[in-house]
């Protein structure tokens, strides 16, 4: 038998959700078969899968020691050296400045040195996260951008302020903003963009739509721009997005004959890398939430320089 003890992180959550994070190794369809079989018991009673634990709740499960989550937990995170352009930082949150390149979280890659490895390392090096006095809660990114996108993500040290800043997100509360390169000069220098779009996941692109197409999981898309500066055949836009769709700026821009420089997946990556520039040029340089400004050093932003 083991047993957890609810903490604050852990207090407020669905029991077979706590259950999935801290019960690595036990199979969902077993763990909620012991929660019918009255094997998983809160507080010594039998209790529902959709039961939201409350700080101090006693979590008791019975089965086999093999089942342990022991095995299952990476700690390499705990090895890393941070590297870090932390822009803002309180009890609840951290903001970084993520460089192009460096990926937000673990891919098939095999490549640890992400971003939230970094923070989890920095937080647990300064003490403000003792995995061991933790269940089921580690910090975490409230948002994410593109691994050859830089700027600004927001990641929460606790689940409170998780919840908080993820709710945010949804109900549209949080301003983003960006700023790009892209290629051509635009007619309009200030426009509201409102399509349609559809993802492939086997590829990893989407695409643009102006009518709605007939097609299962179709996302309205709404990007506003200005632009700002022009030069040798490039715009620099501002960007602020409405929603928060997959690719949606490098995309919607290219539907509309201005692909992002140095885009490879939907701009001119050919003529771009022949001329150096192997990343996109788009940086997520502004956030604003609960009355929180933070704005990226424009002197790192690669792009800038050509206007």
């Amino acid at each position: 038998m083991r047993e957890y003890i609810v903490l604050d992180n852990d207090a407020g959550q669905r029991l077979d959700k706590f259950l999935l994070k801290t019960e690595k190794n036990l199979p969902p369809p077993l763990m909620y078969r012991l929660i019918r079989q009255k094997k998983i018991k809160v507080n010594g009673k039998r209790t529902e899968i959709s039961y939201r634990l409350i700080k101090g709740d006693k979590v008791a499960i019975w089965t086999r020691e093999d089942f342990s989550s022991d095995s299952a937990s990476d700690n390499s995170w705990m090895f890393i050296t941070p590297k870090l352009d932390i822009v803002y930082e309180n009890n609840d949150v951290i903001v970084c400045d993520k460089r192009p390149g460096m990926l937000c979280h673990s891919d098939d890659s095999g490549d640890g040195d992400t971003l939230i490895n970094n923070i989890k390392a920095y937080l647990y090096q300064k003490g403000d996260y003792k995995p061991e006095f933790e269940n089921s809660f580690a910090p975490a990114l409230c948002n994410r951008i593109d691994r050859n996108t830089g700027g600004l993500v927001i990641a929460a040290k606790t689940a409170a302020s998780l919840r908080h800043i993820s709710e945010e997100f949804r109900e549209g509360r949080i301003v983003k903003k960006y700023l790009c390169a892209a290629h051509g000069i635009f007619r309009e220098k200030q426009a509201t963009l409102r399509d349609y779009l559809v993802k492939d996941s086997d590829t990893n692109t989407v695409s643009i739509y102006k009518d709605k197409p007939d097609m299962r999981d179709v996302k309205t898309i709404i990007t506003q721009y200005r632009v700002l500066s022009e030069n040798n055949g490039l715009s620099l836009l501002e960007v602020n997005l409405l929603t928060g769709r997959t690719h949606q700026i490098r995309a919607h821009l290219a539907f509309y004959s201005h692909p992002l420089l140095g885009d490879g997946k939907y701009g001119k990556n050919k003529e771009d890398r022949r001329l150096g520039y192997k990343y996109q040029a788009l940086y997520s340089y502004y956030l604003e939430f609960d009355d929180i400004i933070c704005e990226a050093d424009r002197s790192k932003i690669w792009f800038i320089e050509l206007f």
